[in-house]
C-alpha cells in the first residue's frame, strides 16, 4: 500500500528538529541569494564579506582583475558573488552530514527515526539529480582554497589605511569576526570525511606513519563535532557579510580594539 502522509507511534515532539533545519537553511539560502545579487556594500576599509571573496572581478580594492569584465553577458546581473558562490556551496549541499539534515527537513526522507515517508516510491541517489551528491569528494579541494584565502583575507583586515594614506597594523571587531569566520570554515572544511579519507585513505596501517596517523587523528577529532561545525560556521560566515554590508552602509560603527 502506497504511503501518503506520516505514520509514527512516536510521541515525542519528532517534528520539531526537522522544522528547526528547515527553517534555518531556508532562511540562509534566501538571505545568500538577495546578498548575491546586491553587488555592492561587500567591503568595508581592510574587510571583504565571504560571500564575495575571492573578488575575482569587481570595483572595490580588493578586485585580482580590475573591474567587470567587457565579456561578461549584458542580459545577466553582475555581481563578483556569482563567480565564486558555487564552490563554497557545491561543498555544503553535498556534505554528508547537510545531506541527512536536508533530505529530512526538506523531502522528508525519511522525517526522522520511526517515521514513514509520504511518497510512493524511493529512488535514493541512483538517479538525478541525487546522483550529483557522488561529486563531494571533489568539491573539497576548491573548498580547501577558499579556506586559506579566507584567512588571508583575516590577515589583510588587521591593515588600517589613516586619512594620509598610510597603513598601520591594529584590529577592530571586523578582524575578530572574519578570523572566527576563517577559523570555523577551516575547522568544518577540514574535519570533513573527504579529508579524513584523503589523509589516512591511502595507508593499511597508520601506525606506520607518525605523521599521518598524528593528521588523522587530528582530522578524526574535529570529524566528531562535525555537524557542531557545519552550523556555526554557517552561522558565522552568514553574520561576517551581515557585519561588513552594515558597516558599508553606516549602519553599525566598527569598533577599534587598538
Amino acid at each position: 500500500m502506497a504511503v501518503t502522509a506520516f505514520h509514527t507511534y512516536r510521541k515525542d515532539n519528532w517534528w520539531l528538529r526537522p522544522l528547526l533545519i528547515f527553517s534555518g537553511l531556508t532562511a540562509f539560502i534566501i538571505y545568500t541569494t538577495w546578498a548575491a545579487f546586491q553587488g555592492d556594500h561587500y567591503t568595508f576599509g581592510p574587510y571583504l564579506s565571504p560571500f564575495y571573496s575571492p573578488e575575482i572581478f569587481g570595483s572595490s580594492p580588493h578586485a585580482w582583475f580590475g573591474p567587470q569584465p567587457s565579456w561578461w553577458p549584458a542580459i545577466i546581473p553582475f555581481s563578483p558573488a556569482f563567480i565564486i558562490l558555487a564552490g563554497p556551496a557545491g561543498m555544503r549541499f553535498t556534505c554528508y552530514y547537510y545531506r541527512g539534515s536536508y533530505y529530512k527537513a526538506f523531502w522528508a526522507d525519511p522525517p526522522a527515526c520511526t517515521v514513514t515517508e509520504p511518497r510512493k516510491t524511493y529512488k535514493g541517489e541512483h538517479s538525478f539529480p541525487l546522483i550529483m551528491q557522488n561529486i563531494h569528494r571533489y568539491f573539497f579541494y576548491p573548498a580547501a582554497a577558499f579556506v586559506i584565502i579566507l584567512a588571508y583575507d583575516a590577515y589583510k583586515a588587521m591593515w588600517f589605511t589613516d586619512v594620509a594614506g598610510e597603513t598601520h597594523f591594529g584590529m577592530g571587531i571586523g578582524t575578530l569576526v572574519l578570523a572566527a569566520n576563517a577559523t570555523l570554515l577551516g575547522c568544518y572544511t577540514f574535519g570533513c570525511h573527504s579529508f579524513r579519507h584523503l589523509v589516512g585513505g591511502i595507508r593499511d596501517q597508520l601506525s606506520k606513519s607518525p605523521i599521518r596517523k598524528i593528521s588523522y587523528d587530528c582530522v578524526s577529532c574535529l570529524n566528531r563535532k562535525h555537524s557542531n561545525w557545519a552550523w556555526l560556521s554557517l552561522f558565522c560566515v552568514l553574520f561576517a557579510d551581515i557585519y561588513v554590508r552594515l558597516c558599508s552602509m553606516g549602519v553599525w560603527t566598527d569598533l577599534r580594539i587598538f
